[in-house]
């Protein structure tokens, strides 16, 4: 069989494939929203002693102005109103909101990352850590964010702390555990038969670490910081709920949920999720930029 050319295995294996996964999230989401939206106006046509017919009532879900679950458009709409027709200063601008959002993910993302990397060392090279330490970085991940947030923010509070560093914090306490489990694995990863050439070459444990471990954890670092900034963005926004912040993608979703804007509260979801993948995408890159530096072929 004939090898695709680089553009068109690009098309095949990556853009169809998206674009068939988004066209039918696109379709269910408008399907749904018709289903959720219909009791709303059957109960008004019957207040209103009139009949309501399919396409009519097909027209009036899409178009509600607090719908149940808003339709594709309409939060295309309002990401568009909020984003690109809004100074970025204003407070009705998600771009203002999603930097507040994304100065506080960065902050704790690389405090996360740097406290994941040096347990992980300290694992690798302590046996006696990696009994006592691993077990309690493990039983950390199983408390309920939620429950963590509000207890950090208020105890931050009261010794003065405030503003970006406790929702750094909380960011940085969700993104540490993928970075310390996954280099762990990759500090570990060297073949026994290279440690031993290494001993018989009689180097030092810091030239083992800095010529043969931290070489081969490489991969799993960026695969680790890969799930980390996705989780340290949740935990931004998680630390912005209960300070009933007026700034931030978490600052958003409250408001809007406490005035029922269903549109505002997915607009900013949909926005949420975007800066993920940005992340995401920016963290594979310079993975790749490091790793063909480093001669490794990805």
């Amino acid at each position: 069989m004939k090898e695709r050319s680089g553009a068109s295995s690009f098309l095949y294996d990556r853009v169809l494939p998206v674009t068939a996964v988004v066209t039918v999230i696109i379709m269910a989401w408008y399907g749904f929203a018709v289903l959720l939206n219909a009791q709303f106006e059957r109960d008004q046509a019957a207040r209103a002693g009139t009949e309501i017919s399919n396409s009519q009532l097909v027209q009036n879900t899409l178009s509600q102005k607090r719908p149940v679950l808003p339709a594709p458009h309409q939060v295309a709409n309002e990401i568009w109103k909020t984003t690109a027709l809004k100074k970025i200063t204003s407070k009705r601008s998600l771009v203002y909101h999603g930097w507040v959002t994304i100065s506080s993910t960065l902050l704790g993302f690389v405090m996360g990352t740097g406290l994941g990397i040096l347990l992980a060392v300290l694992i690798v090279h302590s046996n006696v850590l990696d009994k006592s330490l691993m077990p309690w970085i493990i039983t950390s991940q199983t408390i309920p964010i939620l429950a963590v947030a509000p207890m950090i923010i208020v105890v931050l509070n009261a010794v003065g702390v405030s503003g970006l560093l406790p929702k750094a914090l909380i960011s940085a306490y969700l993104s540490f555990f993928p970075v310390a489990v996954g280099m762990v694995k990759g500090l570990r990863s060297p073949d026994v038969m290279h440690l031993d050439l290494m001993r018989t070459y009689n180097s030092s444990q810091s030239q083992v670490f800095w010529k043969l471990r931290w070489p081969s954890a490489v991969p799993f670092l960026f695969t680790s910081m890969k799930v980390a900034v996705a989780i340290s963005l949740v935990g931004a926004i998680v630390g912005e709920l209960p300070t009933g912040a007026v700034a931030g993608l978490g600052a958003r979703l409250l408001t809007g949920s406490y005035y029922g804007q269903t549109i505002q509260i997915w607009s900013a979801l949909i926005a949420a999720a975007v800066l993920a993948a940005m992340l995401v995408m920016l963290v594979d890159l310079s993975a790749r930029v490091v790793m063909g530096r480093m001669g490794m072929v990805r």
